[in-house]
């Protein structure tokens, strides 16, 4: 299954509007940097192929 990209820019630009925070750009290119390396690293994970029959997770109940 071939995902696309995430768009940061996009994704950071959301975010300090949703949560009031004003990045300055060196801020604002370390973060993307960091969400990059980020989802590299769990793209192989994420390629993982499950079986049908595996449970992802379990289901806490109280």
């Amino acid at each position: 299954m071939m995902t696309s990209q995430p768009e940061w820019d996009a994704y950071l630009a959301q975010m300090e509007q949703l949560l009031g925070v004003k990045l300055d750009d060196e801020r604002r290119a370390e973060l993307h940097a960091q969400f990059s390396r980020i989802a590299a690293m769990a793209a192989p994970l994420l390629a993982f192929p499950l079986d049908e029959r595996v449970d992802i997770a379990g289901v806490y109940k109280a």
